[in-house]
């Protein structure tokens, strides 16, 4: 908790109970807009992840690392989208758009937590790819269930580090007269703009430990695929040639629109004070991408197609039997 209020000077601290969040300004109809946009997005994203969960685990045809590194994807961009949707939906409804003090560092942990697992689990889907590709014959050993899961908790363990860093950094700054965030959920470059005094060594931080995250997986993704590249140019078979590039284009695509948004937010200074354009690109990759990567995967991967039709298939078969 923040020093007792003062409001004797612009610089002076508050004990903050609650915060505002600003969002996209507006008014009712604007409001009406967005609400009517964010539900679209987050039922479509819900669903196509939930499927993707669903037909993963029922399939045994699909109970490889490829996909168990999927399905755990599917699951982070559920959790990661639905710390901030719900919050924005209710607000886009309310005259008030309150959350409290430990409401914002919650949203702000969880969501820090999940998007930094989600980078790190890009990169281990790549180094997956990378081992099924160019080492074939080790890769039912080395990508053995135990080194899956074992890889899938380091990512947790990463994102909870940072998140841990991050989360304890930005609320243990005290923060001036105004409690209005200019956003739609909590975040740093906004909470940010509400400290008192110097906020260099947040910043630093905030910089510094997600450019390092960001650029290290981009890195390993960026060799991963370089090694991949030149083994399917090896390749003689057209077919097989064709399946691999159809597999890793989905991963490819994932990766471009995950990275590009979080490094134009969270890896350039500018961020933390232009947080018009901020909002707009945190819409793209805490709703859009969520609700992209199901498709993405699903209609580029025959394997998940074919599945899907299985289930479906399955299903009714199952209904006409039970009538």
């Amino acid at each position: 908790m923040a020093t007792p209020i003062h409001r004797n000077g612009s610089s002076s601290a508050v004990s903050l109970q609650d915060f505002v969040l600003v969002g996209f300004g507006g008014g009712a109809e604007t409001q009406a807009l967005l609400f009517a946009v964010f539900l679209a997005l987050y039922v479509v994203t819900v669903l196509g992840n939930l499927t993707m969960i669903m037909v993963i685990t029922l399939d045994a045809r699909l109970h490889s690392p490829m996909y168990f590194f999927l399905k755990n994807l599917s699951f982070v961009d559920l959790c990661y989208s639905s710390v901030i949707a719900p919050k924005a939906l209710a607000n886009f409804l309310s005259s008030s758009k309150v959350v409290s003090f430990a409401g914002c560092a919650t949203q702000l942990f969880f969501f820090s937590l999940l998007a930094t697992t989600e980078a790190f689990l890009l990169a281990v889907m790549a180094y997956d790819r990378f081992m099924a590709i160019c080492s074939p014959l080790q890769y039912p050993v080395t990508m053995c269930p135990m080194t899956c899961a074992l890889l899938v908790l380091g990512t947790y363990c990463g994102g909870c580090l940072n998140s841990i860093v991050q989360t304890s950094l930005t609320f243990q700054m005290p923060f001036c007269s105004s409690n209005r965030i200019d956003h739609f959920y909590c975040d740093v470059p906004p909470l940010l703009q509400l400290a008192c005094g110097s906020t260099a060594l947040n910043e630093l931080f905030l910089f510094g430990l997600c450019g390092f995250i960001i650029v290290s997986t981009s890195l390993a993704v960026l060799v991963s695929y370089g090694y991949i590249t030149v083994t399917i140019l090896r390749m003689h078979s057209g077919s097989g040639r064709h399946k691999v590039f159809s597999t890793c284009g989905s991963h490819l695509t994932a990766v471009s629109l995950f990275y590009g948004t979080v490094f134009v937010m969270y890896a350039q200074p500018g961020a933390v004070t232009s947080m018009a354009q901020g909002k707009v690109v945190s819409v793209f990759y805490t709703l859009v991408i969520p609700m992209l990567n199901p498709l993405i995967y699903s209609l580029r991967n025959k394997d998940v197609k074919d599945a899907l039709q299985r289930l479906v298939q399955t299903h009714g078969l199952g209904k006409k039997g039970g009538k």
